[in-house]
């Protein structure tokens, strides 16, 4: 592993400070793209999957992880080229699917299913991954937060200006840029919040927020930005047919309300959109228990059915033998 894909220091303490996993693993990707994957939380639990967006690592969820670790297995993985998953040439929709798709196959039996839940690009792999055959053999339900499928440049508002050809210009150099980030200064803190959390958000989320980001290496961060820069996964959405959930925060900048009403419109199976005032696109840090709340519905709702189900289904085939 390279000395940029270390993981550099976060918050130590508090609801953002990464907890400890039960145990970590790799799973190999089908190029041999390596990723690191931590599993929390008892291992006969109901499990959960989280991938996490853009610049961001497994301590994106550290506040997910320690509210549902008491009663869930909670199986989160480094995107590729972030946290501590190695960095790979291949950076394409396709294989942010192989990725789940490995993380799927590595830490679930067979026919086991849980609630997968997709924040930013990480709801992007989801949709990249919804027709594939063992997402679909392992998806119980999904929650998509803060996310779009197609004209994220277009879209965002991380420039003020009026949407037209010069504010996409601007946003595709800004967000595509390869200079460094630099310390979590005062400065930093507010510009990261200014385009990608709400106005009320507190301190200390910022604070929680930028030490991921910026721990992110910054050629990742660029190679990444021009898959987002050309993402059509319009297609995929109409495949994603498990019971899936919308949320999004009405002053998210980056991938402002009109995709997850987008999403919800087009989903072939959508449980509901859930619009959060004020929030911006950190919506599993500035919301935690909100987006907790959401996973255990979910959970609740087909998860336990599910595997009661399949339990039936083992038991009857061996009667019948």
């Amino acid at each position: 592993m390279s000395r940029l894909n270390r993981p550099r220091a976060h918050i130590a303490t508090g609801p953002y400070a990464p907890p400890a996993p039960a145990r970590e693993l790799t799973a190999v990707s089908a190029d041999g793209a390596r990723l690191h994957v931590e599993v929390h939380g008892p291992e006969d639990a109901p499990p959960v999957v989280l991938a996490h967006g853009w610049t961001c690592s497994t301590a994106f969820w550290a506040a997910q992880i320690r509210d549902l670790a008491a009663d869930h297995r909670v199986i989160a993985y480094d995107q590729r080229g972030h946290g501590r998953s190695a960095a790979s040439s291949a950076c394409t929709t396709e294989a942010l699917a192989d990725d789940l798709e490995a993380v799927l196959a590595e830490t679930l039996a067979p026919g086991e299913q849980a609630v997968i839940v997709g924040h930013s690009m990480g709801g992007m792999t989801v949709m990249a991954a919804a027709t594939r055959p063992r997402f679909r053999e392992h998806a119980a339900a999904v929650l998509l937060c803060s996310t779009g499928s197609s004209r994220l440049v277009a879209e965002a508002r991380v420039v003020p200006l009026r949407a037209g050809r010069a504010r996409t210009w601007l946003t595709a150099r800004v967000l595509g840029s390869r200079a460094p980030l630099g310390p979590v200064t005062p400065v930093a803190k507010g510009i990261l919040k200014y385009a990608t959390m709400g106005a009320g958000s507190a301190p200390h989320m910022v604070e929680a927020c930028a030490r991921i980001v910026h721990a992110c290496p910054r050629t990742v961060r660029h190679a990444w930005s021009q898959v987002l820069e050309r993402l059509d996964l319009d297609h995929g959405v109409r495949e994603l047919r498990v019971p899936t959930a919308v949320l999004a925060g009405t002053d998210d900048r980056l991938t402002p309300p009109a995709h997850a009403r987008s999403l919800a419109a087009a989903l072939p199976n959508c449980l509901g959109l859930t619009e959060l005032p004020g929030l911006g696109h950190m919506t599993p840090v500035e919301a935690p228990e909100l987006v907790s709340g959401k996973i255990r519905e979910l959970v609740t709702t087909y998860v336990h059915v599910a595997q009661v189900k399949q339990v039936k289904q083992v038991k009857q085939v061996k009667e019948g033998a």
